[in-house]
């Protein structure tokens, strides 16, 4: 008996599009922008000139699909899940935690971003992401304003700049900086205080 391939079901083309768009990511994820054509055909289960139906080039497709993989919406979605009347500290921990996981997650996809020349819509869309994560981590800490000395915009830039670099940076280690330490150092610095006067 002849053993042949079988054959994928036709997919309206925006279905196509998105078929491939999420056979791409984990792609991504593991080899970067140096993954292959041939590679993310396997993965979607279709030819590999289908992809060109589908995507001017390889890189057009790459690019749409860190856009995706990047997408801030799950993010604030669980930042807009903390409970608000949690006490501050409780809720900029588990902010942090979140924030974290996000930049450790897409760690990989980052480095494909920046590896690409990014056209088109692009960069809007990456800028729109850190606006809207920037907004959703600003509201969790909006709630006990009072206690800080500085607004909640800038705690929150500040708990993104700490969450980004303890990933990206040079002299980031996610091991040594969970969620709890991030936010002891932002609320309380580094002094040790043996008394208050």
């Amino acid at each position: 008996m002849e053993n042949k391939r079988r054959r994928v079901p036709a997919l309206a083309p925006e279905e196509r599009r998105e078929a491939l768009i999420a056979a791409t990511i984990p792609l991504l994820h593991e080899h970067g922008v140096d993954v292959s054509t041939r590679q993310i055909a396997q993965a979607a289960g279709v030819a590999e000139g289908t992809i060109f139906g589908v995507f001017e080039t390889k890189t057009s497709l790459v690019v749409c699909s860190v856009i995706k993989a990047l997408d801030a919406q799950p993010t604030i979605d669980a930042l807009a899940a903390i409970d608000r009347s949690a006490p501050l500290r409780d809720r900029l921990v588990l902010a942090a935690e979140l924030l974290h996981a996000r930049f450790s997650e897409n760690a990989q996809i980052m480095t494909a971003a920046r590896k690409l020349v990014m056209t088109g819509d692009a960069p809007a869309h990456m800028v729109a992401n850190r606006e809207r994560l920037h907004t959703a981590l600003t509201e969790v800490v909006t709630p006990g304003a009072e206690e800080l000395r500085r607004s909640p915009a800038a705690v929150a830039s500040l708990l993104l700049l700490f969450c980004g670099a303890n990933t990206y940076g040079p002299f980031g280690d996610p091991d040594n900086f969970s969620g709890e330490e991030t936010v002891s150092l932002l609320l309380d610095g580094l002094l040790i205080r043996r008394g208050t006067h």
